[in-house]
């Protein structure tokens, strides 16, 4: 389990590490074909600043290697908000006073239909809060097998299950899984997960194993930027778990996912750091570098001008038209939002965007 290889890397040994690269090391780091998770921190480190043109014009060159000119689009559909957890950060935590919504498989249908609607989407991400109880396996099986109907690829951001119940939705059409560690830090995890399942580091952790060892096709990874005051050295420890899944989990295909916190405006939990996009550009050319394969997705909490930007630079995966509240589409549409989307455009005005960027949008 990779938090055996965890427990062998020190967190504060490796945020000295990051910042001791120097420009020899990132120099190194550039001129070679297959890099490594020290090439990776030269990467991202504030020595690399200087030499962003060249990491985007490499990013460049790699994506349109393995990707071509494309932009595979996805969208998300939350089913419910109903948590018993209580992550300090999030709009779902269990004592939030909050009208709580669990989607009917009837509700679930209508959603599909109004997705269908909107674009041509054959990728569905279904997502909800972690309530094993309301909205256990049996649920979320049903919920495929109606979407099955719909879409062609269905994903789950969903609680990190049991390798045979991963197995077992594959078998309702489930394609992939998303899950964000949030931050690596065990020291401060429970901090930010200080009840519920998700306070269970080692469970969630170690999910994305249960996950490979059950043959998931796909495996999203990714970590909450704003948790953690180093954010440089969450990357390398999700580098460093990509890495270790790819060995021991070679047939998966695997993505990563860069979730930006912001500032609270209500007096809410505040993030850590804040990243600017400029380190977000930094630290997507550093992954597509790193690994010339995977897949890098940008939601909707990103700003327009700044999707299109990145769409040609590395970025191969986006979402659109995306609500973030349960049945957002058609049941419920002005229910509470787990979080503010950034990028507001309909799903065409997106692919529009993307086609004066010389990217074409791939619906299936």
């Amino acid at each position: 389990m990779f938090t055996d290889e965890l427990a062998k890397i020190d967190w504060d040994e490796t945020t000295a590490k990051i910042a001791a690269k120097t420009d020899r090391d990132v120099r190194r780091a550039l001129g070679k074909e297959h890099c490594d998770v020290e090439d990776f921190m030269a990467l991202i480190s504030p020595a690399a600043e200087p030499y962003l043109e060249t990491m985007a014009a490499l990013s460049r060159k790699y994506t349109e290697e393995r990707f071509g000119k494309t932009m595979s689009m996805f969208i998300p559909l939350y089913i419910t908000n109903s948590c018993i957890n209580h992550c300090v950060y999030c709009g779902f935590h269990a004592t939030n006073p909050m009208p709580r919504v669990i989607l009917t498989p009837e509700q679930c249908e209508d959603e599909y239909k109004a997705i269908k609607k909107l674009a041509p989407f054959e990728n569905l991400l279904i997502v909800t809060g972690e309530n094993p109880v309301k909205a256990g396996v049996p649920y979320l099986a049903k919920a495929l097998d109606i979407a099955k109907k719909y879409f062609s690829n269905l994903k789950l951001e969903v609680m990190p299950l049991s390798a045979e119940d991963y197995a077992e939705l594959t078998h309702h059409g489930m394609n992939g899984v998303i899950c964000f560690q949030e931050t690596y830090n065990r020291a401060h995890y429970n901090i930010y997960h200080p009840r519920g399942m998700k306070a269970n580091f080692d469970w969630r952790c170690n999910g994305f194993d249960r996950m490979g060892q059950a043959g998931v096709h796909s495996i999203g990874m990714g970590v909450l930027i704003g948790l953690e005051k180093e954010w440089r050295t969450d990357l390398t420890m999700l580098a460093r778990h990509l890495r270790y899944l790819q060995r021991h989990y070679w047939r998966t295909r695997y993505s990563v996912n860069f979730p930006r916190m912001c500032p609270a405006e209500n007096g809410g939990f505040q993030p850590n750091c804040i990243m600017t996009d400029r380190e977000l550009a930094q630290l997507t050319f550093a992954m597509r570098i790193f690994d010339h394969d995977v897949d890098i997705s940008y939601s909707t909490r990103e700003r327009p001008d700044f999707r299109d930007h990145m769409a040609t630079l590395g970025v191969t995966t986006m979402s659109a038209a995306s609500r973030t509240e349960p049945g957002g589409y058609s049941t419920h549409v002005n229910a509470l939002e787990q979080f503010e989307v950034s990028d507001p455009r309909s799903a065409d005005e997106v692919v529009q965007a993307l086609r004066r960027m010389g990217v074409e949008a791939v619906w299936k």
